[in-house]
C-alpha cells in the first residue's frame, strides 16, 4: 500500500489538516524570500534522460569529434552546468536519487535491480498531487526483483500500477539495451513493440504526450536507452558518420587500448547524434504546442561511460569521466532564454528541489538535495565552497570485487575531487590544473592543507548524509539484499 502521505501537497486551505492527519512535515523552499519567482502559471516539466552519456561528449562542452546540433543550441539558450555530478554513478541508484531527491543509502537503491520502495515520495507524485497530467516514457529500471529471484529477473516483465511512483501515461520497460528490437508495456500491462531504434517511436510517444496535455501542465520524463553500449547499434545513417581513426582520445586513455577506444567511441558517437535528433524533434514540438516558453527542460543522463580513460571502462568509477553528466536547465518564462554556464557541483539528487524551486512549490523534509533557483535564477551567486557527496557503497556488476571494484565516498567541488576508500585517502586531483586526472595529489606536501580541508567536508557530507561509511557487506545485510552472481567475491 501506498502511504497517504504521498499526497501531501494539498491547497494551503487544507495544509494544517493534512499536517495533523498524516503526520507528514512540509518545509519552505527558502527563508529568502527573494529566492521565489515570480507568480505564473504552473510551468510543465520535460525531463529528457540519456543513460551513460558522459559530459564529455557533446558540442556544446567543446568536443570537436561529436556532432549534437540540438542539444547545442538548447545549450545556447539554457542554464549550462558544466560540474553536473552523479551521486551514485550507476543506473538504478542514480534514477532512484533523481525521483526523490535522496542519497542511495536513504532510499535503498545502492545496487542494481533493486526495487524503490512504495513508500517513496517522487517527482512525479508530487507534482501529479498539484493537478499535473504525468508520464514516462522508457528505460524505468528501479522497480527490480525480490532478494530470493534470479539475478535480472524482473527486466522484461510489467512494472505493476503501484509501482509507477506517480505516473500515469505508462509507456515503459525496466531495462532493455536491445535498441532494434525493443518492446514495452502500456498502462494496462499490454506488450508493444518500438518500431525500428526505439529511441525515435519512443520520442513520438512523448510528442503525441505533449499534445494531449498541453491545455494543462503537465510531467514528462523521456527515458532513453542509449549511448549506453552495446556501441555499434546506431542506426546506420549515423555510424556511417563517425570514422574511428579520426577521433580525438582523451590523454587519459592508455596507448594499448587506443584503437578499441577510437571504435568504441565512434559507435557511442553515433548514439549520441541519433539522441540529439530526437531531441531537437522533441524541442520542436513543445514550440508547435505552444508551449515551449512556460516548460521546464532538463536534458540530463544517469552518469557517466569511462570509454578507457585512465585504462576503465563503463561506470561507478570515481573519475570524471564516470560521475560528471550533462545538465541542462531551459526556461524561458522563469530563467530567460540567454546562456548562463555554472561549475558548481550539481547532483541529481538537486534537481528535484530546484525544479520544485522554479515551479514555487514547497519542498518535502525527506528531499536531501539542495535547490539552487536562487543560483540558477541569477539572484545569488555561487560560494564557491559547493561539494558534491559521490556514494559508492557497494561495488558490483562489471565494477565487482574481482574485477578491481571498491567501497569509497568522495567530494567533487568546483576545482577538485577527492577520493577515499575504506582504508583511507585513495585520489585527489587538482581538476583546475589537472583535467584529465593523470596525477593523483594524495600525500603531496604542497597540497597537504587542501587535502586536510576536502577531508573535513567529506566528513561533514557524510554526517549530512548520515553515511557511517560501512563495509558492503554491512549494507547487503542491513537492506536484507542477497549478491548477484560473484559480486560478494573478494580478490585474496
Amino acid at each position: 500500500m501506498k502511504k497517504i502521505s504521498r499526497n501531501y501537497v494539498l491547497p494551503v486551505v487544507s495544509s494544517a489538516l493534512l499536517l495533523l492527519t498524516t503526520g507528514f512535515a512540509l518545509v519552505e523552499k527558502s527563508k529568502d524570500a527573494s529566492v521565489h519567482l515570480p507568480k505564473k502559471a504552473k510551468p510543465n516539466i520535460v525531463i529528457i534522460m540519456a543513460d551513460q552519456w558522459n559530459a564529455q561528449s557533446l558540442g556544446y562542452a567543446g568536443n570537436k569529434d561529436v556532432k549534437t546540433p540540438n542539444l547545442d543550441k538548447l545549450a545556447a539558450r539554457s542554464v549550462v552546468f558544466s560540474t553536473a555530478v552523479s551521486v551514485m554513478p550507476v543506473c538504478s541508484p542514480a534514477r532512484a536519487s533523481l525521483l526523490t531527491g535522496q542519497y542511495p543509502l536513504t532510499h535503498g537503491v545502492f545496487y542494481n535491480d533493486r526495487p524503490l520502495k512504495n513508500e517513496a515520495l517522487t517527482l512525479a507524485e508530487i507534482y501529479k498531487s498539484q493537478g499535473y497530467a504525468t508520464g514516462f516514457i522508457g528505460k524505468w529500471h528501479v522497480n527490480g526483483h525480490s532478494s530470493h529471484e534470479a539475478q535480472f529477473a524482473a527486466r522484461n516483465r510489467t512494472v505493476p500500477k503501484d509501482r509507477r511512483q506517480g505516473f500515469d501515461y505508462w509507456k515503459a520497460r525496466e531495462v532493455t539495451h536491445d535498441y532494434n528490437q525493443s518492446f514495452y508495456f502500456d498502462e494496462n500491462d499490454v506488450r508493444h513493440e518500438w518500431p525500428g531504434y526505439d529511441v525515435f517511436p519512443q520520442t513520438d510517444s512523448a510528442i503525441g504526450f505533449i499534445d494531449q496535455n498541453k491545455s494543462k501542465p503537465f510531467l514528462l520524463f523521456l527515458s532513453w536507452g542509449p549511448p549506453h553500449d552495446p556501441y555499434a547499434t546506431a542506426p546506420e545513417e549515423y555510424r556511417k558518420l563517425y570514422n574511428p581513426e579520426n577521433l580525438t582520445l582523451r590523454p587519459n586513455v592508455p596507448d594499448s587500448l587506443k584503437t578499441k577506444a577510437r571504435k568504441d567511441l565512434a559507435g557511442y558517437y553515433a548514439h549520441c547524434t541519433a539522441l540529439d535528433k530526437a531531441a531537437g524533434d522533441l524541442l520542436e514540438a513543445l514550440k508547435k504546442a505552444g508551449v515551449a516558453e512556460n516548460t521546464i527542460v532538463v536534458f540530463t543522463s544517469d552518469h557517466g561511460d569511462m570509454l578507457y580513460s585512465q585504462g576503465k571502462i563503463r561506470k561507478q568509477k570515481p573519475w570524471d569521466e564516470s560521475i560528471l553528466v550533462p545538465l541542462l536547465i531551459h526556461y524561458p518564462a522563469g530563467l530567460g532564454d540567454k546562456k548562463r554556464e555554472l561549475s558548481l557541483p550539481f547532483s541529481n539528487i538537486d534537481i528535484l528541489p530546484t525544479l520544485l524551486g522554479l515551479s514555487n512549490m514547497q519542498i518535502p523534509k525527506s528531499v536531501e538535495g539542495t535547490d539552487y533557483t536562487a543560483i540558477i535564477s541569477g539572484k545569488k551567486k555561487p560560494s564557491g565552497e559547493e561539494a558534491a557527496l559521490i556514494q559508492v557503497p557497494v561495488p558490483f556488476h562489471e565494477n565487482n570485487f574481482l574485477n578491481g571494484g571498491k567501497e569509497y565516498r568522495a567530494v567533487r567541488t568546483k576545482q577538485f575531487t577527492y577520493v577515499r576508500d575504506l582504508k583511507g585517502p585513495w585520489l585527489l586531483y587538482d581538476n583546475a590544473k589537472d583535467p584529465y586526472q593523470l596525477q593523483n595529489l594524495i600525500g603531496n606536501a604542497a597540497y597537504a592543507d587542501t587535502q586536510t580541508k576536502l577531508e573535513t567536508v567529506l566528513q561533514t557530507k557524510l554526517a549530512e548524509a548520515k553515511d557511517d561509511f560501512l563495509t558492503a557487506d554491512a549494507y547487503m545485510s542491513k537492506w536484507k539484499y542477497r549478491y548477484d552472481g560473484k559480486d560478494s567475491l573478494r580478490v585474496q
